[in-house]
Parts: C-alpha cells; sequence; structure tokens
C-alpha cells in the first residue's frame, strides 16, 4: 500500500512539472500612466535634455528652459567640471491653443572623438550631464523600442535599456503619446533625460505625434520643435525622413505620415539616399519608420501596403539588411522577405512597438501563421542589436516580465551574399564615365588589362557607361563563348555607330553565331 502510495505521488508531481514546462506565458496586467508631481526649478534650469546625431563627428544637445532669456550655449570636455570648449547654438518656442511652450536649445557641439566621454552642462548651468561618443568601427549596439508613452511598463522598459551597454538608441514613431496635450510632452522629455542625455537617441515620427487639427494646427509641430534630427545634415528637405552613419552602418529613418508615392520629396530624397551609399564604408543598411509593412498581428492590418507598394523595391535594389517598424503594440521578426515571398536577399522586417505605451497589447494574431513571420509575441519589452564585424550581427528581444529582463529570443543575422556594385559612370552623357579610360588603353594596346581590372574590382559583369551610352560587359572566356557561339534567337551582337566608326563594320565583336565561327576560321 505505501508503495503504492508512493508511485501515485511521484505521478502526481511528474504531471505537475510537466505542466509548469508546456503551459502558455501568462502576460502582467496593464499598468497605470505615470504621475509626475510638480517639481519647481529655477527658470533657466536644463530640463528634457537629449542628444542626437548632428553629421560627422557632431551631436546635437537638446534641452527647454522656462527663462527665454538662458543662452543656448553648451559647454564641454573630456574632465568633470573642466569644459574646454563651447558652441553657440539656435532655439525656437511654439504655441498649442492656451499652451506656450519654453524655450527649446537646440546646439551642436564638436568634432568629437570617437569611443569617448564627454562632460558637458547646457546654458551655463548645472547640472553636469555625461554623454558617451559611439566608437568608429565595429563592434557596435542599438537599442530598439517603439511605442513607448507614460507608463509604468515604459518605466520598465527604460530600466532595462539603461542596462544594456547601447551605444545608439532607434525609437520607430510613438514617443510621448501626449495626443494634444501638451504639458505631456514635457513629462516625457523628463522621463527619458536619463538615457537620453548620455546616448544619441534616433526618432522618426509615429501616428500619436500627428497632432492635426485642419487648418489650425500643423500635425507635427510640437514633434518637430522639440525633437529636431539631422535631416538637413542628409539632404533632406523635412524632419520627418532623414539619414545618418555611424560606424559602418547607414541607417534610414522613413515617414509613415508625409507623401511616400514615387512624386513626392521623400521618395526621391530616398533614391538619392540611397545612390549615396557606399557599401565599402557602410556595409550595413537599416531602414525604421512606423507602420510595419509585414504584420501578421489583426491590429493595423494592411496601414502600410501603400508606402510598402511605393517603396520596397528602392529597399531591396538598394540592399537594405533590417527594416524596424512600430505600431503594432507587440513583437514580431520575420525571415527574409521581399514582394510577400521568402527571398534570401531581401530584408528583415522587426515589429517592435512594444515599449510600454497606455493602450496595452495587441494580443491577437492572424491563423495560420505567415511562411514568413519565424517569431511572433504580445509582451512589452526592447530589442538589442550589436553588429559584430560587416556580415554578422547579434539580434535579440527582451522582454519585460515582472520587472525583471528576460532575454526571450536571440537570433544571428547574416549578411547575403550579393552581387558586387556596378561600375560607376555617368549614363547618356557623350565622352564620360569609362570612355576616355578606355579610348586610352586602346590607344596603349592595353584594353584586355583594363577590362580584367574592372572585373575583378565589380564582377564578371560590370555595368558602365561608353560613348554616350549606357552598356555592360561580360569577361572571360566562358563569357565569350556564350557571346561568340550563340545563334541569333538567344542573342544578336550589336555595336553603336561609334563603335563601328573605329572598329569596322565586320568586325569579330559584330558577329556572332556561324557568322564569327566562318570569319574566326579565317583568321586562324
Amino acid at each position: 500500500m505505501e508503495q503504492k502510495l508512493i508511485i501515485v505521488v511521484l505521478l502526481v508531481l511528474a504531471l505537475a512539472t510537466a505542466t509548469a514546462i508546456t503551459a502558455e506565458y501568462v502576460r502582467p496586467p496593464p499598468r497605470k500612466t505615470l504621475h509626475f508631481p510638480w517639481n519647481p526649478k529655477p527658470s533657466s534650469h536644463p530640463q528634457q535634455v537629449h542628444i542626437s546625431f548632428a553629421g560627422d563627428k557632431h551631436i546635437r544637445v537638446t534641452w527647454v528652459t522656462s527663462d527665454k532669456s538662458s543662452p543656448s550655449i553648451v559647454e564641454y570636455g573630456i574632465s568633470p567640471k573642466n569644459y574646454s570648449s563651447k558652441a553657440q547654438g539656435e532655439s525656437n518656442s511654439y504655441s498649442y491653443f492656451l499652451y506656450s511652450s519654453g524655450k527649446i536649445h537646440h546646439t551642436v557641439i564638436g568634432p568629437l572623438e570617437d569611443d569617448t566621454l564627454y562632460f558637458y552642462r547646457c546654458g551655463g548651468e548645472d547640472p553636469e550631464f555625461q554623454l558617451k561618443t559611439p566608437p568608429s568601427q565595429f563592434p557596435i549596439t542599438f537599442s530598439v523600442a517603439g511605442d513607448l508613452g507614460q507608463t509604468e511598463w515604459t518605466k520598465s522598459t527604460l530600466g532595462h535599456i539603461e542596462q544594456c551597454k547601447y551605444d545608439v538608441h532607434l525609437l520607430p514613431g510613438d514617443l510621448s503619446y501626449a495626443d494634444y496635450m501638451q504639458h505631456k510632452w514635457d513629462t516625457f522629455g523628463d522621463l527619458v533625460q536619463p538615457l537620453a542625455s548620455s546616448r544619441p537617441w534616433m526618432v522618426t515620427q509615429g501616428n500619436h505625434e500627428k497632432e492635426n487639427i485642419p487648418i489650425l494646427k500643423d500635425g507635427f509641430v510640437s514633434y518637430n520643435s522639440r525633437w529636431k534630427m539631422p535631416y538637413e545634415e542628409s539632404g533632406s528637405s523635412s524632419n520627418l525622413y532623414y539619414s545618418f552613419e555611424v560606424a559602418g552602418v547607414h541607417t534610414i529613418m522613413l515617414g509613415s505620415y508625409t507623401d511616400y508615392d514615387k512624386y513626392s520629396d521623400q521618395y526621391n530624397w530616398l533614391k538619392a539616399d540611397l545612390l549615396n551609399v557606399d557599401r565599402e564604408r557602410t556595409p550595413w543598411l537599416l531602414v525604421l519608420f512606423h507602420v510595419p509593412w509585414y504584420n501578421s498581428n489583426n491590429a493595423h492590418q494592411g496601414e502600410g501596403d501603400d508606402m510598402m507598394v511605393a517603396m520596397e523595391p528602392l529597399l531591396y535594389a538598394a540592399g537594405v539588411d533590417i527594416v524596424f517598424a512600430g505600431h503594432v503594440h507587440a513583437y514580431e521578426r520575420s525571415k527574409r522577405v521581399y514582394n510577400g515571398k521568402l527571398d534570401p536577399c531581401g530584408p528583415v522586417h522587426i515589429t517592435i512597438g512594444d515599449g510600454g505605451n497606455r493602450e496595452g497589447l495587441a494580443h491577437k494574431y492572424r491563423e495560420p501563421e505567415p511562411e514568413w513571420s519565424i517569431f511572433r509575441e504580445a509582451s512589452f519589452g526592447h530589442g538589442e542589436l550589436k553588429i559584430m564585424n560587416s556580415t554578422h550581427a547579434l539580434w535579440s528581444w527582451h522582454r519585460n516580465d515582472d520587472d525583471e529582463q528576460v532575454s526571450k529570443e536571440k537570433n544571428i543575422i547574416k549578411k547575403p551574399a550579393r552581387p558586387p556594385p556596378p561600375s560607376p559612370g555617368s549614363l547618356g552623357i557623350p565622352i564620360i564615365g569609362q570612355s576616355l579610360s578606355l579610348l586610352w588603353a586602346m590607344r596603349a594596346n592595353t584594353a584586355d588589362r583594363w577590362m580584367a581590372e574592372r572585373a575583378k574590382r565589380y564582377g564578371p559583369i560590370p555595368k558602365l557607361s561608353l560613348f554616350g551610352k549606357p552598356a555592360v560587359f561580360i569577361h572571360g572566356q566562358a563569357a565569350n563563348k556564350f557571346v561568340f557561339t550563340s545563334d541569333h534567337s538567344i542573342m544578336n551582337n550589336y555595336q553603336t555607330e561609334s563603335i563601328k566608326m573605329i572598329l569596322g563594320n565586320r568586325c569579330l565583336l559584330e558577329l556572332s553565331g556561324e557568322d564569327h565561327k566562318r570569319e574566326r576560321s579565317v583568321l586562324a
């Protein structure tokens, strides 16, 4: 009898253990909006301090004072209380019905040394702040969280981000959740100041920044006044979209709530910015915007489709590595995808609108799970992207679990093998691009070496401009055999008039198939 009892007890314990292992994660309940008690400070006291990039080796320091006569100066140096440099900036303010902002200061400091701790103060007033500039080369770590808001979950997320040894914070929209209540912009600035004053915070707008009142108020006056990003430094005409570079990474911040069709300023700016990306200098290419393109959650279905139709081909052609979005209050990571299908050269899409907003989580997902979705969960948290070198990065997502940081998902992101970049050259303009160098090589009887050098640098099929015409040349024995032995059903050789004037009408380059074989046999 005792033996049977022992067996039954052990069986019950085993079942209880199995149930504990296989049970679904029970999410903590929503938390309240934070309460900020009134804390009067001197009118010249710097508040809501945050920093952002402002071009190569420069940082923009932004802060607010109640004193409208406070100077927009920043003193800084590499030793505490010892400020060897000073910079003068600019300021602005705005009104929103009965609300009037303080004086918002924007001061650019630099040039700064890479990977260096600086001490600074704003407006000639204490307290002293510290900032650390990012490294100039890999590895570099980005923290990522969108849809922050001002709840107790937000505070938990910020605490976890603070534990992360990050270099730059990326925020894909929905910052303060002020929603027309302008004093909440002030409380949000104070809430994030401990983190945002010490590391660059790079943000883009979300729907909760669009405080638009038709005819009366511009939709982004609060956001643009307080969170000035390096749009001018990156050739953009709007604070709603811009780019920046840091330590081998080119990052593009796009606007989901401004025009993005192929006739828009944003679209044309994006095309130009992508063309200027040097993948030798910045092998990693990241893009952020608010509304996700790949989303298997029931929330906000289809809202990003129009932007995706317009811009996804540009990002794919440029070889974007990772796309971050927010808006959906949950976490989801995709496989490499393009045009709705798995594609080894497409970017990884990550939705991370789980910073702690007051609206709660988006719990319901569509079934069946799309083939491109690899992980999804409705929980608050943040992400960390550590780019190790030019080909590998470590991505991890950390769930907020009863104020403890839980590393829920880790993944190594490896850059796909891509074709080499095309040969540079101006297309359509006579005697420019590669034309002069080719003519010089032909005159020196070194045309073979000229082609071999370009094939070595750009691959066997580079694009270039010759004699005012776009051209492609293929290099090597296999390429020659394919060109000259193919019949007219596969390809037809045709030289431009300028080439014919140099080489003649019946040169070997003009012939293919049987004609080429016959002429070549005569020469042999």
